[in-house]
């Protein structure tokens, strides 16, 4: 059986806690098991408490009034979610799901507040967490209103492997289960056009497309599909070209 305390001493928010701080939130919180597709909160849900995954992959979702998913984020073992909840208490602003068999830790906010405020340097980590959510939320939106397909698709390639990268013989192979509906909701289109964009390079051999499988031979390439000037559409005409 995993040992938490053990898994809260290396947790990057949690290390710095003294011994009896650190023992005192390890009797404090609890872990939970999740099957794959369960929901952890819906939108709208009371935030209580913030997260952090043990084990697994938890995807943070929203929809659009067609019912279209877009993914905002993944969070990967050792991450944190829930966050804001922690500071706010107020309703969850996504949904949350589980990629695969996940274990989550959960810490009330009642009972970790006291905490954030003995321990300053654990507060300037978690303000370190919601700073890069507001960044990458801010570029999310920036790609989706601004560049075309292919580079919102090779951006959202090369962070997978930035994240996920397995060095392979023939390149970088992004070790997670990627089917393409959930890599089209990450991006904010559809499965048929992440598809067919992803047959064109693998025919030019910038990537090896397997079923959930996709392994990067061309790292340059995709790089500079990022950096082409055509990726970055003139705003008024950026709807238009998104697809």
């Amino acid at each position: 059986m995993r040992d938490l305390k053990a898994a809260l001493a290396q947790h990057f928010l949690l290390k710095d806690l003294s011994p009896v701080d650190l023992e005192r939130v390890g009797d404090l919180a609890t872990t939970r098991w999740y099957r794959t597709g369960q929901p952890v909160f819906m939108k709208g849900d009371p935030g209580t408490a913030m997260m952090a995954v043990l084990s697994g992959r938890i995807r943070i979702c929203a929809y659009s009034a067609d019912g279209r998913e877009v993914i905002l984020n993944v969070i990967n073992p050792g991450e944190v979610f829930g966050e804001i909840a922690l500071i706010d208490g107020g309703e969850r602003t996504a949904d949350a799901f589980a990629m695969e068999p996940t274990e989550l830790l959960s810490l009330s906010r009642r009972d970790f507040l006291p905490y954030l405020e003995r321990n300053p340097p654990v507060c300037i980590r978690l303000l370190t967490v919601l700073c890069q959510r507001l960044r990458s939320t801010s570029e999310q939106l920036e790609d989706f209103n601004f560049l075309d397909l292919r580079c919102r698709l090779a951006k959202r390639l090369l962070y997978l492997a930035a994240i996920h990268g397995e060095p392979s013989g023939t390149g970088i192979h992004i070790g997670v289960r990627l089917p393409q509906h959930l890599l089209a909701s990450m991006i904010g289109t559809s499965r048929e056009a992440v598809n067919k964009q992803l047959r064109l390079w693998e025919g030019d051999g910038l990537l090896d497309v397997r079923r959930g499988s996709i392994t990067i031979l061309d790292r340059e390439g995709l790089e500079a599909v990022v950096d082409d000037v055509a990726c970055a559409p003139d705003p008024a005409t950026a709807t238009k070209r998104r697809e």
